[in-house]
């Protein structure tokens, strides 16, 4: 029994986006460091950076800003970059090193990041979304659909790996994988129970990694 180890629920299928691009200020919780960057698909880079974003980033003090061409996105993050290259800082061991995460991180630009970002949206004509909490939680909700079927096949490899499997020899990916699909489904304000089936409500009730 097997399923291509890579797939996760915060993954969109390729052409999804349709051009649009976005440039994110991802704001680490509890302390005064944060990572520019951009993405086709926020909610997978994020996931990329670190499997628990949900928690690792302050997403009431995060932000968006949507274009229509990666050009644009570019342009957008080089004037971010180039804005106070002093408060350059060493990304947190935590980040993912294989995602290529640790560039562009800054310590000490909190308090004006926003007014630089809300006059860049301005001055281009762009959108902006801020706090970021509340584009996510509605990007889960358009992802919902794919849950239920998503999560079950989740579920009965880890149900399989269970019944035939020595613990040692088991893959705990797709185990990780669906709690913290979940988990941040939870997290943003959605009641996960009626998306899933219930034997894969009731596994998670038992594993959840967010209390």
């Amino acid at each position: 029994m097997s399923e291509p180890a890579q797939e996760t629920f915060f993954t969109l299928p390729r052409r999804a986006h349709q051009g649009r691009t976005f440039v994110y200020v991802l704001q680490c919780k509890g302390e005064d460091l944060l990572k520019v960057g951009f993405s086709h698909d926020p909610i997978s880079r994020f996931y990329t950076l670190h499997p628990k974003f949900y928690t690792f980033f302050d997403l009431n003090e995060s932000l968006l800003i949507e274009t229509d061409r990666i050009k644009e996105a570019r342009r957008l993050e080089r004037l971010f970059i180039e804005r106070w290259p002093e408060h350059r800082a060493p990304a947190p061991l935590t980040i993912n090193p294989k995602a290529g995460g640790h560039t562009e991180w800054f310590r000490g630009v909190g308090d004006f990041i926003t007014v630089v970002a809300e006059r860049l949206t301005d001055r281009y004509g762009h959108r902006m979304y801020s706090p970021l909490n509340g584009w996510i939680r509605d990007r889960m909700l358009e992802r919902t659909d794919l849950l239920f079927a998503w999560s079950d096949r989740m579920y009965q490899i880890i149900d399989w790996q269970l019944q035939n499997q020595h613990a040692l020899m088991r893959d705990t990916s797709y185990a990780n994988r669906l709690c913290e699909a979940l988990d941040a489904i939870e997290a943003v304000g959605i009641d996960s129970e009626a998306l899933v089936p219930e034997s894969v409500y009731q596994w998670y009730l038992a594993h959840r990694l967010v209390p």
